[in-house]
């Protein structure tokens, strides 16, 4: 992995900074969510306490009505055991009762066959027909029923049933119906915040503040009323039929058989602390976290981020190559920033400097090495002038052929360092460029084979650069080549003669230089002796291109074909640290 993607995964100071304050501030943070949280539980404790203690006061009449109801029963159980068989003190008994309360529509005893024998109005009947209260009537055990009964003319009531017994012995039951209205009206009005029902420990409703059809939306969800009676007094927080959040409270009016429950919704505000403050007491912790990380930013990126930002722009800057940094400040930054940034500036100061020294010294090693290629080119070319004249002068063939071959390396040596010369990087050197020179100067002196015929010149060069040290032996190598190709070359039968040269790039970066001529299959003398001898190692030529691919680095390989005359040398190239600078052509430096 590169190192800016590594720099992009590392978080910012500022972010690092927010980690720390948020550790740091952490435990306060928690200490303080769990004192709110106490605060909380201890509302919910009173609010709920409170609820407890109102449903109890606001059912205080109903209890009262209810359990007047059972006294007055078990008063009259004892007292129809006794004079059970006097129909009409019994009846006398019952009238009195109900017109002493006015809260009573009814009282009668049932025997255990389901006969009403004695009731206040005066009347018997068989009540073994009603279904409703066929299976209280005939229990053993105190029960209070929520019914309307027939015989009563319909009327919704609330029925208090007393068993009597004579010397352990069932006799019946102590009918006492009390009007729903009057348990719905000592519920009306005494909490107006709280909705109060009454129910029995069988879960029926007895009484509420609205006797209506909705009466059963403020029952909790999911928790039946005979579940709530089994706990008898206690609160809990849920939500209602209607899907409200409420706190509930359950409080016995008569232990074991009737209850009332209560509810209201949490409360907003309370002794310990009003709604507002509550929320703020809940969410302080992080309002002090949000403040904290606001101000350490702020406050980081003023007197820190900012200054470290510019100096990495001046330090950008000067990467570009920017260089006039001198004069840069940085706004009201801390001592030790400024420190920092005077150190730079300095630097940058003496790196300039240096910089500056160093262009000259290269600048002037420039000019120096291309004097040398300058002086070495006019000296070669002087060279071969010389050899020119001494060719002039000489009566010989063989003498002027071989100063001639001679002139020709001279030539090319000469145009080397012409190239180098007018060359504006001399760390490498394009080989193509090097090429087309020296085949140039090949046209130059002539392109016509020994009989005379003209010779069709052909070249491919691939753009290649190669090291200085490399152009030198690659130079000669193709000059020596060239001209072996241009003096040896055959006319094919029906055709021309031709010389192609090559230079590719191949496989491995590697270079490979060609150098094909046309040859007469039926060509005899010189051409075959010379060109021969680069097979079989005689002569200069053949030890000169050896030479010459020897230091290369590469390899030769000839192919003596009956058409034609192959040479490929391959070698490896050399490289060097280089900038993107172009090279500007000879042709373009001449012209």
């Amino acid at each position: 992995m590169s190192d800016t993607p590594r720099r992009a995964l590392k978080p910012g100071l500022a972010v690092q900074l927010v980690l720390v304050l948020s550790i740091a501030i952490l435990p306060l943070g928690l200490i303080s969510v769990y004192q709110t949280l106490k605060v909380l539980e201890e509302r919910r404790a009173l609010s709920e306490t409170a609820l407890l203690e109102q449903t109890q006061q606001a059912v205080a009449a109903s209890r009262e009505v209810i359990g007047s109801a059972v006294s007055s029963a078990e008063a009259l159980a004892i007292t129809v055991a006794a004079f059970r068989s006097d129909i009409r003190a019994c009846e006398a008994v019952m009238g009195r009762i109900v017109e002493e309360s006015p809260l009573y529509m009814f009282a009668g005893f049932v025997n255990r066959d389901l006969q009403l024998v004695c009731s206040s109005r005066g009347e018997q009947r068989d009540l073994g027909n009603l279904d409703v209260i066929r299976a209280e009537l005939g229990s053993a055990q105190t029960e209070i029923q929520m019914q309307p009964l027939a015989f009563l003319g319909g009327a919704a009531s609330v029925n208090v049933m007393v068993p009597v017994f004579d010397n352990g012995t069932f006799l019946g039951k102590v009918l006492i119906a009390v009007p729903i209205s009057a348990l719905n009206t000592s519920l009306s009005g005494r909490a107006p915040d709280v909705d109060l029902v009454l129910f029995q420990s069988r879960g029926e409703i007895i009484a509420t503040q609205d006797f209506t059809d909705d009466r059963r939306s403020v029952l909790p969800r999911n928790v039946g009323l005979e579940t709530l009676a089994l706990r008898a007094r206690h609160t809990f927080r849920g939500s209602n039929r209607e899907g409200l959040e409420r706190d509930f409270a359950v409080v016995p009016i008569v232990d074991g058989r009737v209850f009332a429950l209560g509810s209201w919704a949490p409360r907003s505000r309370s002794l310990v602390l009003p709604g507002y403050e509550e929320a703020f007491a809940l969410y302080f912790p992080i309002i002090m976290w949000v403040i904290a990380i606001v101000v350490a930013y702020v406050g980081v990126h003023r007197l820190v981020i900012r200054h470290v930002r510019r100096l990495r722009s001046w330090m950008r800057l000067y990467t570009a190559g920017r260089a006039d940094l001198d004069q840069a400040r940085l706004d009201n930054a801390p001592e030790e920033l400024e420190v920092v940034a005077e150190a730079f500036r300095a630097m940058t100061r003496n790196l300039t400097e240096q910089d500056r020294r160093r262009e000259e010294d290269l600048q002037e090693k420039t000019v120096l090495l291309r004097e040398v290629h300058h002086r070495v080119k006019n000296n070669l070319q002087l060279i071969a002038s010389i050899m020119n004249m001494q060719i002039r002068a000489t009566g010989s063939n063989e003498a002027k052929r071989l100063l001639r071959r001679v002139q020709d390396r001279v030539m090319a040596l000469s145009t080397i360092h012409r190239y180098l010369y007018l060359a504006r990087k001399l760390s490498m050197v394009r080989a193509d460029k090097l090429l087309n020179e020296i085949i140039q100067q090949l046209v130059i002196v002539g392109t016509l084979d020994e009989n005379g015929h003209q010779i069709k010149m052909a070249t491919e060069f691939d753009a290649i650069e190669i090291d200085p040290d490399q152009s030198v032996p690659l130079s000669l190598l193709a000059a020596e080549a060239g001209m072996n190709a241009v003096k040896y070359s055959g006319v094919i039968k029906g055709g021309e003669a031709w010389i192609n040269i090559a230079l590719k790039k191949i496989e491995g970066d590697a270079v490979c230089l060609s150098v094909v001529n046309s040859r007469a299959p039926a060509d005899t003398g010189a051409t075959g002796d010379v060109q021969d001898g680069l097979l079989d190692g005689s002569g200069l030529g053949s030890r000169l291109i050896e030479s010459f691919v020897m230091q290369l680095n590469g390899t030769l390989e000839v192919n003596d074909l009956p058409e034609r005359y192959e040479l490929h040398v391959t070698f490896p190239r050399v490289w060097h640290d280089r900038d993107d600078e172009e090279d500007t052509t000879a042709d373009e430096l001449m012209a």
